[in-house]
């Protein structure tokens, strides 16, 4: 039998807080890597597959703006290049975290809709932040799906 799609999938929960520490965690650590000399404004992620592997990004800016990559495409990215597809849990740390629309496409397409989304609003010389916490199914209504769609 074929494993279903991520997006189909329920993700697990088991031991939720300290993922939620680990992602945290990762994601401000990546976000001290960022490669901003443009924006100035640096943005971290981190995400867990289903194996419990986690894999963080950074976003990556180009004086040719179109070929920048946020940070949570980079974290999906290297899940899926070291064959990893369904992803448990993301946490992007920035300013003010949001993950754009390209983004968000990208999370639904490798994350089931119940996958947590971690928000954490993290201003390094503050030392502080806020964290909100939201479902993938949340991010973009109406999302296309290569599944639903016959593909």
């Amino acid at each position: 039998m074929a494993k279903k799609p991520a997006h189909k999938r329920k993700a697990r929960t088991s031991g939720k807080s300290s993922i939620r520490t680990r992602l945290i965690e990762a994601a401000k650590a990546a976000q001290k890597n960022a490669y901003c000399p443009y924006s100035r404004y640096p943005v971290g992620a981190a995400v867990i597959t289903d194996s419990g592997r986690v894999f963080t990004g950074c976003n990556v800016e180009n004086a040719s703006f179109g070929l920048a990559i946020c940070a949570e495409r980079v974290a999906i990215f290297k899940a899926v290049s070291h064959g990893e597809k369904a992803i448990r849990a993301l946490c992007v740390a920035a300013k003010s975290a949001k993950p754009c629309g390209a983004c968000r496409q990208v999370i639904i397409e490798f994350a089931p809709k119940d996958a947590e989304i971690i928000y954490v609003d993290w201003n390094p010389m503050a030392k502080k932040h806020k964290v909100t916490f939201t479902k993938a199914g949340k991010l973009l209504p109406q999302a296309f799906n290569p599944s639903e769609a016959g593909l």
